[in-house]
């Protein structure tokens, strides 16, 4: 057995199926280990793509995805990805080869010190120097990246290390124990719960992290305590319970500011800064915040919470609950609040006009998909609207990259997906500027059988900077570009494609590219006017006395 033998062995003591990456001459040796293992190495056409999958993976099953590229533009390939995953907590761990550590002192052909450059963008990072070290780094990878708050890590092997003889074996996976919230901390945000009269829910990532959904809807629900979620919290508690307040994050004053404005206390539960700004709600840093996660609070002038919560999020919620003395029901201010979102939701339901409204387009997406189905958000215009009108019933149905915020991740994200869940619908939701990013990887759609349905919003440019330009100064510039024909694209790779002629036209459209068994690609021109539309609505918003 030699280093690269020892080092896959351990992949697979840690439950790895599937590796995603590129072949190369500094990986020989893992990839011949790899062919020879019960592991999947599934062949990517760029690095990035291998990241975003393995992003997406390990966000959806909460167990490390794992990427592999060669060394020098293969590894800077593969960063942006890998900040991804470690900025928006999904456990990821990076294998990158290397130049032989005799070459390492020199300035030789494409050597970079990984090591020093993967730092800022994980958890943490080593490089195999000797053979008998792999099983200890391999088992703190893993351990290090499924940890709260999970993320990104990075493991770096020289060619000559790889080819080394190697002795030893993998390490015993130790089970984590839960942490559990000190009685002061759940006694103090109980008596707060308790003499708050308008409080708020604003539940995160953290919470589907912890598999805390059921807990909070139960603690909402007896507490009659409105909830609102961020981008990446959707469906933690079902769209269509009575309290939920839908989607915060927007840059903008939306109907949901309302419920910030009129609060005495904000009961953050599994939430991260990254998510969602508090400058944004809590600017003048006055309203009371209890803390609710599986780690302390982060340092922000605007988040200074009156109780830090630390331990089991849903033991945390349910010790509070037992503890809670309050009756009655919300606020009618939440009541009226919720009757708004969902009116103005529900307006485009009928909505023909063509290019196709987003609103109406995710309204119909929203139609078409099961609760259980999911939704992968690249990032642009689309997503802003995705996030505001895309709703969801279950956790992990609706991914939307907010920490780090990444174009292309949707059609890599959605093979990662498909591959978690292959009976389920699985739909790529991204701008026609993200489309043409990672492109190329529908290919490794097709190859590995992960069906699933594209849906471009095309406006021929970037949208959402062109929205912030004319917000900012009027005009827009820079921002405009053309495309090529998706249709023939799509089926010049062996694909179904479609092109939206008429709003009538979507749903069936949806309907027939989700009955393929081979990916497709959807080309629906959008009308991106709606952008100017709502900026100017949010600033004329007044909320319900």
């Amino acid at each position: 057995m030699n280093t690269a033998e020892l080092l896959v062995s351990c992949l697979e003591n840690e439950g790895v199926r599937y590796v995603f990456g590129l072949p190369g001459e500094e990986n020989l040796e893992v990839l011949r280990a790899l062919s020879n293992s019960s592991i999947q190495f599934i062949t990517t056409r760029h690095e990035q793509g291998a990241a975003f999958m393995a992003d997406v993976y390990g966000r959806l099953t909460g167990k490390a995805g794992v990427c592999l590229s060669t060394l020098g533009p293969g590894a800077t390939n593969l960063m942006t990805g890998v900040a991804d995953a470690n900025l928006d907590g999904a456990p990821l761990v990076a294998i990158t080869g290397q130049v032989g550590t005799d070459r390492m002192h020199i300035e030789s052909h494409q050597y970079l010190d990984l090591v020093a450059m993967f730092s800022p963008v994980t958890k943490w990072n080593a490089q195999i120097v000797r053979p008998s070290i792999t099983p200890e780094i391999v088992r703190k990878a893993f351990k290090r990246s499924q940890t709260e708050k999970p993320g990104a890590v990075h493991i770096d092997v020289p060619e000559n290390i790889a080819a080394m003889p190697a002795v030893g074996h993998p390490l015993t996976i130790d089970k984590q124990e839960k942490s559990y919230a000190s009685y002061q901390g759940l006694n103090e945000a109980a008596a707060a719960i308790s003499r708050a009269t308008n409080p708020l829910i604003l539940v995160g990532n953290g919470a589907i992290r912890a598999h805390a959904a059921a807990a909070l809807t139960e603690f909402a629900t007896r507490l009659q305590i409105p909830v609102a979620n961020t981008f990446m919290g959707k469906g933690v508690i079902p769209y269509t319970h009575p309290l939920s307040l839908w989607t915060a994050g927007l840059q903008q004053r939306d109907y949901i500011s309302c419920a910030f404005d009129h609060t005495d206390l904000v009961i953050a539960v599994g939430y991260d800064l990254i998510e969602y700004s508090p400058k944004k709600w809590n600017p003048e840093g006055k309203i009371p915040i209890i803390h609710i996660g599986a780690a302390q609070a982060e340092i922000d002038s605007s988040y200074i919470p009156i109780v830090e919560v630390v331990g089991d999020i849903s033991d945390s919620l349910m010790e509070i609950l037992h503890r809670c003395d309050r009756h009655g029901k919300p606020q009618p201010q939440a009541c009226e609040l919720r009757n708004d979102i969902r009116a103005d939701y529900e307006q485009y339901a009928d909505d023909n006009e063509y290019p196709i409204k987003p609103q109406k387009l995710i309204y119909d997406l929203r139609q078409v998909m099961a609760p259980e189905d999911i939704l992968i958000s690249d990032v642009g215009a689309h997503k802003m609207w995705i996030a505001r009108h895309y709703h969801c019933e279950r956790p992990n149905t609706c991914l939307i990259s907010n920490g780090f915020a990444a174009m292309g991740i949707a059609i890599p994200g959605a093979i990662a997906a498909k591959l978690v869940y292959p009976d389920r619908k699985v739909i790529a939701a991204t701008g026609d500027g993200g489309f043409m990013m990672n492109c190329q990887e529908l290919e490794t759609a097709l190859r590995v059988g992960t069906a699933f349905v594209t849906v471009i919003f095309n406006d021929c440019g970037y949208g959402l900077i062109e929205w912030k330009q004319h917000n900012h100064y009027g005009e827009s510039a820079f921002v405009k570009f053309g495309n090529p024909d998706f249709v023939k694209l799509a089926e010049s790779m062996g694909l179904k494609g479609y092109r939206v002629e008429s709003t009538a036209d979507l749903v069936p459209t949806l309907k027939e590219a989700l009955e393929q068994d081979v990916p497709a690609v959807i080309d629906c021109p959008v009308d991106y006017r709606e952008n100017i539309k709502f900026t100017q609505k949010a600033g004329g918003l007044t909320c319900p006395i």
